[in-house]
C-alpha cells in the first residue's frame, strides 16, 4: 500500500482511506482463511465488513501521528500506517462485546452484531433461541477481531526491537481496556456511584485506549524518549476523557442521524456515566425519583427520555460536563508544548484535539 513518505500533509480523508485499505485487505485475506474452513462462516466476515466500512479512525490517527510526532523514520511510513490500522480491529472487538454487554440494538446505524446474528437465526427458522445464538456468534466475532488486530500490528514490517517496544504498550493497552469494561459492568449492577468512580470507568474503558495508548504505540515504534512519552500522556489522557464525556452527552442529547443509535439510548441501557453521576449527586428527592424510575428502562419512551434530559439539564450536570470538557481540552493542548515534536504532527494533533471534543470527526 503506497502513501506519503515525507513531511507532506496527510489530511484526515487521506488517512482514513489508507486505513480502510488495510482493513479491506485484512478482511479479504481472513475471509479466504475462513472459507477454507467452511462456507457457513461467511456471515461472520460480512458482519465485520459492514461494521468496519465506516468510523472516525481516531485510534489509527493518534497512533500514526504519534509516530510521526516522535520523529518516525519516513522509510517505515507504510509499516506505521499498518500498525495503526490494526487498532481498528481492537476497536471492533470492543464495540461488538460492548454491545452484547449493554444489550444494544444498533451500532453505526446498523443492527448490532448480536442482533444481526439473531436475525439470521430467526430468518432460517433454526432450533433454539435466536438471542442466545446471536450473543454467542457476536462474542466469537469479537474474539476473531482481537486475534486479527494482533496479526496486523505484529506483521506490519518494523524491525524486531521496535516491535518489542510496541508489544509492551499494546499488551498494557488491551489489559486496561478489558479492566475498564469490567468496571463499567460493575457500576451498572451497583447502580452507579460517585463521579470519581464514573471517571475511573471513563479513563480505562475509553480514554486510555482511544488516545493515550495509541500515541504511546506510535512513540514506541519511533523509539521516542521519555519526554515525548510523557507529553503524549499529558495530551492524550485528558483528551481521551473529554472525548468520552462528549460521547456521553451525545448518548443522551445527540441526533440519531449522527450517533447511529436511537435517541436517549444510553439512558435506556442504564449507562452510569459521569453525566448521570453528577445529576444523581445534585438531584432533589423528586429528581432522584425520576432517575430511579426511568434510567435503565429497556422500553423507555420519548417521554421518559425527555424527563431524564430535563433532570440532567436542571441539576447543572450538562453544563458541568461541558465545562469539564473545556478544561480537559486546555490541559491536553498545553502538554503538547512540553516536548519537541515534529511541527506538522503538532499541528495535526492540535486539530484532532478540537475535532475529538467537538465530534467533527
Amino acid at each position: 500500500m503506497s502513501g506519503p513518505t515525507t513531511s507532506s500533509p496527510l489530511d484526515a480523508a487521506d488517512l482514513r482511506a489508507r486505513v480502510q485499505g488495510v482493513v479491506d485487505e485484512t478482511i479479504a485475506y481472513q475471509s479466504t482463511v475462513l472459507e477454507n474452513v467452511s462456507d457457513d462462516l461467511t456471515p461472520l466476515v460480512d458482519a465485520l465488513a459492514a461494521l468496519l466500512s465506516g468510523g472516525k479512525r481516531l485510534r489509527p490517527a493518534f497512533a500514526y501521528w504519534g509516530w510521526r510526532g516522535a520523529g518516525g523514520d519516513p522509510d517505515f511510513d507504510d509499516a506505521a500506517l499498518r500498525a495503526a490500522a490494526g487498532l481498528e480491529f481492537l476497536q471492533a472487538c470492543a464495540l461488538i462485546h460492548d454491545d452484547v454487554m449493554d444489550g444494544s440494538d444498533t451500532r453505526r446505524g446498523l443492527p448490532a452484531a448480536h442482533r444481526r446474528f439473531a436475525g439470521v437465526h430467526r430468518d432460517a427458522e433454526w432450533r433454539g433461541s435466536p438471542e442466545a445464538f446471536g450473543v454467542g456468534a457476536a462474542i466469537l466475532l469479537g474474539d476473531l477481531c482481537l486475534s486479527w488486530a494482533d496479526e496486523v500490528i505484529f506483521s506490519c514490517g518494523f524491525p524486531p526491537d521496535a516491535m518489542g517496544r510496541a508489544k509492551a504498550v499494546y499488551d498494557e493497552m488491551r489489559t486496561e481496556l478489558m479492566a475498564g469494561q469490567y468496571l463499567d459492568l460493575l457500576e451498572q449492577v451497583r447502580g452507579g456511584g460517585s463521579v470519581e468512580r464514573a471517571l475511573t470507568v471513563v479513563r480505562y474503558k475509553s480514554a486510555k485506549y482511544t488516545i493515550e495508548r495509541p500515541l504511546h504505540l506510535g512513540a514506541a515504534l519511533a523509539g521516542a524518549d521519555q519526554e515525548v512519552v510523557a507529553a503524549y500522556s499529558g495530551y492524550g489522557l485528558p483528551l481521551g476523557e473529554a472525548f468520552q464525556l462528549r460521547d456521553d452527552i451525545l448518548g443522551v442529547f445527540g441526533d440519531p442521524a449522527e450517533t447511529g443509535k436511537p435517541a436517549g439510548d444510553d439512558l435506556r441501557e442504564g449507562k452510569r456515566t459521569v453525566l448521570v453521576a453528577i445529576a444523581a449527586e445534585r438531584s432533589t428527592p423528586a429528581q432522584a425519583s425520576v432517575i430511579r424510575h426511568h434510567l435503565g428502562d429497556p422500553v423507555l419512551d420519548a417521554n421518559g427520555v425527555s424527563a431524564l434530559r430535563e433532570v440532567i439539564t436542571d441539576t447543572g450536570a450538562l453544563a458541568y460536563t461541558e465545562n469539564l470538557i473545556g478544561e480537559l481540552l486546555d490541559s491536553s493542548l498545553a502538554s503538547l508544548d512540553t516536548a519537541t515534536l515534529d511541527p506538522e504532527a503538532r499541528t495535526v494533533l492540535t486539530g484532532l484535539a478540537y475535532a475529538a471534543t467537538r465530534r467533527s470527526v
